[in-house]
């Protein structure tokens, strides 16, 4: 069941009024005054009527610019998931909600991290809170959050290195200064439980406290897994005067559970057909599941502070410490299922402790410069990354390594040490980044967003196995970004836009280096877009988009057996979304995706240069809509279809495409009080919507419904 209590979802900013004025045209300004509050962070405040829920959406942020702007006045796609939408889908994952945004598509995560595809490439690294790096490897949620926000193509000018395909930036609530209290409690039909508070108090009416907690016991329907989660993050807001405010918050949050690597695919013996996942096995644990666990234990404490000097001069400044514990060890099936019945096992654990520091200063101008209107941003970010690295390789007692469909389940005597690949490391990963970006208005129906940064990144390794040196590498990045956005009504903004990241060649993670890999030259993401973003009503947004995304620089094996840089990808593609009110009663997010995402020179993994990149369907549709009826009563529908893809590079095994109907009913019991049934999966079909590689593919789940109960007051 599901129990929703609910208070303001965002946090009142203290230059609401100021910022939208100066953040685009008076007719765009006074709808941002009116219906958004952009803070430090641009956290969005949202005013809520009892018995009325949020919309859907948001209308402006300070995320994609660093500068409160107008959704349809960025020159760049993006999906934006609002708390009122995640409570109403019951989402639970990142990997539940990459599923309704154009273009991406949820990776397993080998069951212990987040890992996603946009736009055809792969990531566990690029994820942002309140706008600051959040790279570390473990399962995020959602109790504390005002809303998702997904920004498509290279994003480094605003957040530095990597981010090829597109970043994830989670919006905290803060303090409101106001009072309110939200209690949900839930159950599903697996047995999972879960409960959220978020309690909103105004101490003074200066000052304001808020904390967020959440706790939650997870079962699933596949056997022998389960898990346990809880966090809780206190957060102090206070106004010092009539144009500063600061807010302080720290989260501790803790995620145990079962790693579940999913099933294999099965094997034809015939090297030149593609083979499919294994059917009918969509419950088995295969490997040793008393052996596969992942713990990860989150502490992130930041400050934020803003100060406005005039009506055309704004500060702000954030700063976060993280600490991240994460170890994780799994026991997993590591071929496809032979024309015998057996398969083989394979085993390895890994450890990764990571204390990042980041601060990061903006300073923004609203004026006139040369008689053009415009918005300058001038910003300097800087930071540290301390990991330390371990793996160890798993090695089964004689006759152990493998099992077969009988015995699929198994307990195995498993010894681990390091092998001469495995990493044994300390990490030191030091930068520091300037940058400027301005927003022209040289007319009414014209604005040019054009930006350049710099950022200096050195890595050092200190390999603590034997005979091995210490590497370092430094990387000198320079991210431009240039978009021109043309509004041929006010309620139409058409857009052309370049942008560039640059990511170090030395993984994603930074988890080691080589005598190679320390002298490649940095992976290079080009990204080229135009769109349309529409308002047809008060309220509702569509957008399309077409791109082509290159990414060049990839690293392969020469005849030699030297590691050169070589391969590249290219994606092209087209995004349509809908998001947002149709009406005050009829709430809609909807998007569409056409991908064609191609390996366009050789790699070890593809060594004729022709290969789809895998966990990219051609088509993919989502569509979520509720509708209130007249009286306590709403309902709400899902569908989403997507095409077939590949689980890896290899190209060898192919998940098929699938359609899936989700549905929900609510009923308000009492002012303040509201019941709720959420059923995923309505038809109860069997799908496979991603995997990790050829051999470890997640089956849909079968159909699930979770009651849920609301409190709002």
């Amino acid at each position: 069941m599901h129990i929703v209590v609910r208070a303001l979802a965002g946090a009142t900013s203290l230059f609401a009024l100021s910022t939208a004025a100066a953040a685009a045209e008076a007719t765009d300004a006074a709808a941002v005054a009116a219906t958004e509050a952009d803070g430090a962070d641009g956290d969005q405040q949202t005013i809520v009527v009892t018995g009325q829920r949020p919309e859907y959406g948001i209308k402006s942020t300070a995320t994609a610019t660093r500068t409160d702007t107008l959704l349809r006045n960025i020159p760049q796609a993006m999906s934006v998931v609002s708390e009122a939408q995640i409570e109403d889908q019951s989402l639970r994952s990142i990997a539940d909600l990459l599923l309704f945004v154009p273009g991406a598509t949820p990776g397993t995560g080998e069951s212990n991290r987040d890992q996603l595809t946009l736009r055809g490439n792969n990531t566990t690294a690029d994820f942002f809170l309140d706008g600051l790096r959040d790279d570390a490897q473990y399962f995020r949620d959602f109790y504390n959050l005002d809303r998702v926000e997904v920004l498509k193509g290279p994003n480094a000018m605003i957040f530095g290195r990597g981010g090829g395909g597109g970043i994830i930036n989670r919006v905290t609530k803060r303090a409101s200064l106001s009072s309110g209290q939200q209690f949900i409690i839930s159950r599903d039909s697996e047995g999972g439980t879960r409960g959220t508070a978020d309690v909103d108090l105004a101490v003074t009416g200066a000052v304001g406290v808020r904390v967020n907690s959440v706790w939650e016991k997870t079962d699933s329907f596949r056997r022998h897994t389960d898990g346990k989660r809880y966090g809780i993050n206190p957060t102090v807001g206070f106004v010092a005067g009539p144009d500063t405010r600061v807010d302080l918050s720290y989260e501790y949050f803790h995620d145990r559970r079962t790693t579940d690597r999913g099933i294999p695919s099965l094997s034809d013996g015939d090297a030149l057909t593609v083979d499919s996942p294994l059917e009918g096995y969509d419950r088995t644990f295969f490997g040793d599941p008393g052996s596969s666990w992942s713990d990860a234990d989150v502490q992130i404490a930041s400050l934020g502070a803003e100060h406005r000097f005039s009506d055309a001069l704004k500060v702000r400044h954030r700063t976060q410490l993280a600490d991240y514990d994460k170890f994780y060890q799994n026991v997993y099936p590591s071929s496809a299922v032979n024309s015998t019945g057996t398969l083989t096992l394979g085993a390895y654990n890994s450890r990764n402790d990571r204390r990042n520091l980041i601060s990061q200063t903006d300073l923004i101008w609203n004026g006139r410069l040369l008689g053009i209107e415009q918005t300058l941003l001038v910003g300097l970010e800087g930071g540290r990354q301390r990991s330390r690295n371990q793996r160890l390789s798993g090695t089964f007692a004689p006759d152990e390594g493998t099992t077969s469909l009988d015995e699929a389940t198994v307990e195995r005597t498993i010894g681990y040490a390091r092998s001469p690949s495995d990493a044994d490391n300390r990490t030191r990963a030091t930068f520091a980044a300037g940058y400027v970006q301005t927003q022209l208005r040289p007319t009414d129906s014209l604005e040019i967003v054009a930006g350049l940064r710099f950022d200096r990144f050195r890595l050092s390794v200190d390999d603590e196995r034997p005979g091995v040196a210490t590497f370092a590498r430094t990387d000198r990045l320079w991210s431009p970004r240039l978009g021109l956005v043309f509004k041929p009504a006010g309620n139409l903004s058409l857009y052309g836009s370049y942008s560039r990241s640059y990511l170090p060649q030395s993984g994603e993670q930074f988890s080691g280096l080589n005598p190679t890999t320390a002298a490649l030259e940095p992976e290079r993401f080009d990204n080229v877009e135009v769109g349309a973003k529409w308002e047809p009503v008060d309220g509702l947004l569509a957008t399309a988009t077409i791109y082509q995304l290159d990414r060049t620089n990839t690293q392969a094996r020469d005849g030699l057996d030297r590691v050169v840089l070589t391969g590249a990808t290219r994606t092209r593609g087209l995004e349509v979304g809908l998001e947002r009110s149709i009406t005050d009663d009829w709430q809609v997010s909807a998007g569409y995706a056409l991908q064609d995402s191609e390996i366009t020179e050789a790699t070890t993994a593809c060594t004729s240069g022709s290969c789809d990149v895998p966990l990219v369907p051609r088509h993919s549709f989502s569509l979520w809509t509720k509708y209130q009826f007249t009286g306590p009563f709403a309902a709400g529908l899902g569908v989403l279809a997507r095409s077939r893809s590949y689980a890896s590079i290899s190209n060898m095994v192919e998940l098929p495409g699938y359609a899936r109907l989700d549905g929900a009913l609510y009923y308000r019991l009492a002012p303040g009080i509201e019941a709720q049934l959420n059923v995923e999966n309505l038809f109860n079909r069997d799908y496979f919507p991603t995997a990790h590689n050829d051999n470890n593919i997640a089956p849909g789940a079968p159909r699930t419904a979770r009651l849920t109960l609301r409190a709002d007051f």
